[in-house]
């Protein structure tokens, strides 16, 4: 970077840009346009907004910024080819993040997992970030199991897929949970990361870090009910068989917005898919 310093000029325009709500591809966009090479524009937009949200985190006692997936959409498509696969952009959302794929999976991928998965459903517990470990909790009343990473070929397929998709390594993410929620089984409002005032969470980011961001893929689709739902934005993301809600969180704190749930199953049952994505290598 050295022919391409970093300027206090350069450095007040990314931040003003952020501020003013512009999306990091039209920053990076108008960097080239004024001459930077890619490589260098990228890596002085994240170091420069990384800077300075660490700093904002530290004057206001907030947990610091870390670094996020993020699907690459240069120009907001509506198809995107990932892997072998074509994927709709249904939805975009900037705060929090959070964006809805159609057809990630194919029927028959999700049939298989479904199938794979039925013989080994148990009542679903929870991480217990006081002590570490995990328990049954009445806000989750659903059936799930895991597998591990890459455990069976239709896993490491679909981990490969997500990966290409959401530009994060394959390592960093945990195995798939799969759950099965059945006429009034729910999942109440929630996150994703572990808080990190609890006893138990130092001993749980020992295997990858805090978890940053979660794809959360249906199934099937239930007759009623069932939605992802986020409380804080009013979002309802309906479960259709193939699709998939993403959504990210840089930092373990409710600033996020990424408060959400699953919302009672009415009439028939859904199946969910989730994975969820550390900061570093999972173990």
């Amino acid at each position: 970077m050295s022919d391409q310093p970093i300027t206090p000029e350069l450095r007040l325009w990314i931040i003003d840009q952020a501020a003013a709500g512009q999306p990091p591809e039209v920053v990076l966009q108008a960097m080239l346009a004024s001459g930077w090479h890619e490589d260098v524009a990228a890596e002085a937009m994240e170091s420069v907004l990384r800077g300075a949200l660490d700093e904002h985190a530290r004057a206001n006692g907030l947990p610091p910024f870390c670094i996020v997936p993020e699907p690459l959409l240069p120009g907001a498509p509506a198809l995107m080819q990932v892997a072998e696969r074509e994927v709709r952009v249904l939805m975009s959302l900037r705060n929090p993040r959070v964006i809805v794929f159609g057809g990630l999976l194919s029927d028959a991928e999700c049939d298989e997992l479904i199938e794979q998965a039925r013989q080994r459903l148990a009542r679903s517990e929870t991480v217990q970030t006081a002590t570490g470990g995990s328990e049954v909790n009445e806000a989750r009343t659903s059936e799930g199991m895991f597998f591990g990473r890459a455990e069976t070929p239709l896993c490491a397929r679909l981990e490969a897929r997500f990966s290409a998709l959401l530009d994060w390594p394959v390592e960093n993410g945990e195995g798939l949970q799969i759950l099965r929620y059945g006429p009034g089984a729910e999942y109440k409002p929630h996150y994703d990361y572990f808080d990190p005032a609890l006893a138990g969470t130092p001993s749980i980011l020992k295997r990858g870090g805090q978890r940053v961001a979660s794809l959360v893929c249906y199934l099937n689709t239930p007759a009623s009910g069932g939605a992802t739902v986020f409380p804080d934005v009013q979002l309802d993301v309906a479960p259709i068989k193939g699709n998939a809600v993403f959504f990210s969180y840089d930092r373990p704190h409710p600033m996020t917005r990424t408060l959400h749930g699953g919302a009672p199953v009415i009439e028939g049952e859904k199946w969910v898919a989730t994975k969820w994505l550390r900061e570093g290598r999972f173990e």
